[in-house]
């Protein structure tokens, strides 16, 4: 149930027709993972946060840094130096002390993922590594998780949601992450660090995977899945590629 003071904290979602008393409910119950706490994870972690989501787990390894400023909104200048799941969770504690904040300050790799995703009824991937994003997709799909996914670099940004152990209305399976890319990048890919980032391109990156998680949880409107967004901010233009499942794809094997 929600208390008094919930119910006027999140008042302007229960007013929405498709969100009401019973979308905020889902919201309360929901366990969502989010995989990485800084450019992308900050604005994810703050508006899950403020939208009411009862358990957020945050994965990180990293510590705050100066030039983390600039874009890992999350973080303050006094927080230099603190683990950044650390860091996160006093924001989240400011935000709304009504969610429920556990902290995993490690590095995921094969030996810990599978168990932590089965603990979380949806991930949010806002890594920088091609590494992990694979590990993270794999397992999304064998452990049957949803999987909400946003890469950025200089002043563009990708967006999309999967959820390949399902079908579409037309009895189709949706595709996974190995049919948008098969297999990681034969060469090491550019990042932030090397290229740099317009700050306010993970916000807007970040807050639309927020919206996404939202629309999982309360079942509104249509998810990214099976199409990928495209953001250009620098010339301001937000494009759609479908994609589709790929039978022939080896991680189909493990489900």
């Amino acid at each position: 149930m929600l208390s008094n003071v919930e119910l006027q904290r999140y008042s302007r979602h229960i007013l929405l027709r498709d969100v009401g008393g019973p979308g905020q409910h889902k919201l309360k119950a929901a366990r969502v993972l989010c995989v990485g706490a800084g450019g992308l994870g900050s604005p994810v972690i703050e508006y899950l946060a403020a939208a009411g989501v009862g358990t957020l787990g945050l994965v990180d390894d990293d510590r705050v840094s100066l030039s983390n400023l600039q874009r890992q909104v999350i973080h303050t200048t006094a927080n230099v130096g603190k683990l950044k799941v650390e860091s996160a969770g006093e924001r989240i504690a400011a935000i709304n002390p009504h969610v429920n904040v556990e902290l995993h300050p490690f590095r995921l790799d094969a030996g810990n993922i599978e168990d932590l995703v089965r603990a979380y009824d949806i991930v949010v991937d806002g890594t920088d590594n091609f590494p992990t994003r694979f590990i993270m997709a794999d397992t999304a799909y064998a452990c049957r998780k949803p999987l909400v996914t946003a890469g950025v670099l200089e002043f563009y940004g990708s967006l999309t949601t999967l959820m390949p152990y399902e079908a579409d209305a037309n009895g189709q399976p949706n595709p996974s992450w190995r049919c948008l890319m098969p297999k990681e990048p034969d060469t090491a890919a550019l990042t932030c660090s090397e290229v740099g980032i317009l700050g306010s391109v993970v916000g807007v990156l970040g807050t639309l995977a927020a919206c996404e998680v939202l629309k999982v949880i309360t079942g509104v409107g249509q998810p990214l899945i099976g199409r990928l967004l495209m953001v250009d901010i620098r010339d301001m233009g937000f494009d759609i590629v479908e994609y589709y499942r790929n039978p022939a794809s080896p991680v189909f094997g493990q489900a």
